[in-house]
């Protein structure tokens, strides 16, 4: 049973959370789990789904706490988020005749803040988005 707002009555969650409700609650029970058990590494898919702004810095803010005592891997489609990370991969994905490719790549200091920046602003990357990318490494 659930409920994130004040004065909504507990339902189940499947009935009553929105994505976003889900992700957090999900985060929440991870951060709490992982203060207990002697996981050297946990892997967060997504977990930021349906959240944004402040929400996601937040939720930033938690991951790096975690990161702390053990190992994260962390697959983001948010800026906030993989602002955060110490190490950075891409996964890029192309599709041949019959069959689809992935490639995983390191990136490297520039290389991240130039996909932070993609994340904000797409693929015609501007100074303000490259900015704004460099801010959020740094916060």
């Amino acid at each position: 049973m659930f409920t994130a707002n004040k004065g909504v009555e507990l339902e189940e969650i499947e009935k009553i959370a929105s994505g976003g409700e889900i992700s957090r609650l999900m985060l929440a029970l991870k951060y709490i789990l992982s203060q207990s058990s002697n996981l050297s590494c946990l892997i967060l898919d997504e977990i930021d789904t349906g959240i944004s702004g402040e929400t996601a810095k937040k939720m930033a803010h938690l991951m790096q706490e975690m990161s702390k005592n053990r190992q994260l891997i962390i697959i983001t489609h948010l800026p906030q988020i993989a602002a955060k990370g110490d190490k950075h991969f891409k996964v890029v994905k192309t599709e041949e005749k019959e069959s689809t490719k992935t490639q995983v790549i390191h990136l490297n200091k520039e290389e991240k803040l130039k996909e932070i920046a993609n994340m904000i602003s797409g693929e015609n990357i501007t100074a303000t988005a490259l900015q704004n990318a460099k801010e959020l490494i740094e916060l």
